[in-house]
């Protein structure tokens, strides 16, 4: 099931984990709706931002958060330099000189835990630590290539593939990573999302029992937040669209599927589901009526709320087990626009 009649996402929630890029903001502006939802939430409950960002320190990012116009601390921030220092604190002794791929984000947090930072393999490094940063270029992929071929151990903060920004969809860490994977044969320790460090460094740090971590990526913030054992909610004002739900495997199944932040609020549509003595599954979300018979995924009835439409055919398709690859879904589930 996707949510529960009545009940909102929120409903029971004692924090909102909240991804940025994406979910808050999409370059340097506020995503429609963003700003006065979030500070909806944060009259009731305590609100945490988790970034896999590493070109920001945490001060930074809230300050441009309060420019947006949310109250936000360095302290209600947690970003994968952070979740990656607790990682590199299993792999290396305390001091340990560290050679850094990325941004400010990264040394801020290195040398706050007591490392020591360089950007040269000529420095003998301890460990390599790499993440985004506009300005990472050969150069710095070179040096830890350099590094790297020595054995040292190797932490990435993240593995997004992709960043949305003010321009459209650029590349992400992960494609940085994976020029170095290539050049040394190994790949690293990842500590942003999906991994579980970040989210055990929120959970402790904001006390959170049963948070909603809320983001717009199905293979970094829904995973992450499934490994943790948290509930989930995919907002479509980001990367991942209609084509992306309908196709996530069971790890990367949200249990909310919202337009915008405002639903965080709206009781969320009850989910109904029968199979006949044919085996043929009737999903009904609102007016929306979703029937897959097999691998045939149709639309029965649109109804007037495409994002209805998208929450039935996806329960129909999750229900199933199967795998997008072997279906044969109906086109107008497929080019959902889906705009609250």
């Amino acid at each position: 099931m996707l949510g529960k009649a009545r009940a909102t996402p929120l409903t029971g929630r004692d924090a909102l984990l909240l991804d940025l890029d994406g979910v808050v903001y999409t370059g340097p502006g506020a995503i429609e709706h963003a700003v006065e939802s979030i500070n909806r939430a944060a009259r009731s409950m305590r609100v945490g931002y988790i970034t896999n960002n590493a070109s920001r320190t945490d001060e930074q990012v809230a300050e441009h958060l309060r420019e947006l116009g949310l109250d936000v601390s360095a302290n209600d921030v947690v970003t994968s330099p952070q979740a990656a220092v607790r990682v590199l604190a299993t792999l290396v002794a305390p001091g340990a000189r560290i050679l850094v791929v990325g941004g400010d984000g990264i040394v801020t947090e290195l040398e706050a835990a007591g490392f020591s930072v360089t950007r040269s393999a000529d420095d003998a490094p301890d460990a390599v630590v790499q993440g985004f940063a506009p300005h990472v270029g050969w150069e710095q992929l070179a040096e830890a290539s350099f590094a790297l071929h020595t054995g040292i151990p190797w932490v990435a903060t993240n593995t997004d593939w992709t960043i949305p920004v003010a321009r459209g969809i650029a590349p992400g860490n992960g494609t940085l990573v994976s020029a170095v994977h290539l050049a040394v044969g190994r790949l690293p320790v990842f500590a942003g999302k999906p991994e579980a460090a970040i989210f055990e460094v929120a959970t402790e740090r904001f006390a959170a029992q049963n948070p909603l971590v809320v983001g717009d990526r199905l293979d970094t913030d829904i995973m992450g937040g499934k490994r943790a054992g948290h509930a989930t909610a995919l907002v479509l004002t980001g990367i991942d669209r209609a084509k992306q739900v309908l196709a996530a495997p069971p790890t990367m199944q949200p249990d909310y599927i919202l337009g915008d932040l405002r639903e965080l609020f709206e009781p969320y549509p009850a989910v109904a589901s029968e199979v006949d003595a044919d085996g043929v599954r009737t999903v009904t979300v609102g007016k929306s009526v979703v029937r897959m018979k097999q691998h045939v995924v149709r639309v029965a009835r649109a109804g007037n709320d495409e994002l209805d439409l998208l929450r039935a055919g996806a329960a129909a398709i999750y229900a199933s087990g199967l795998q997008i690859y072997g279906l044969d879904v109906d086109e107008q589930l497929m080019h959902l626009a889906v705009v609250s």
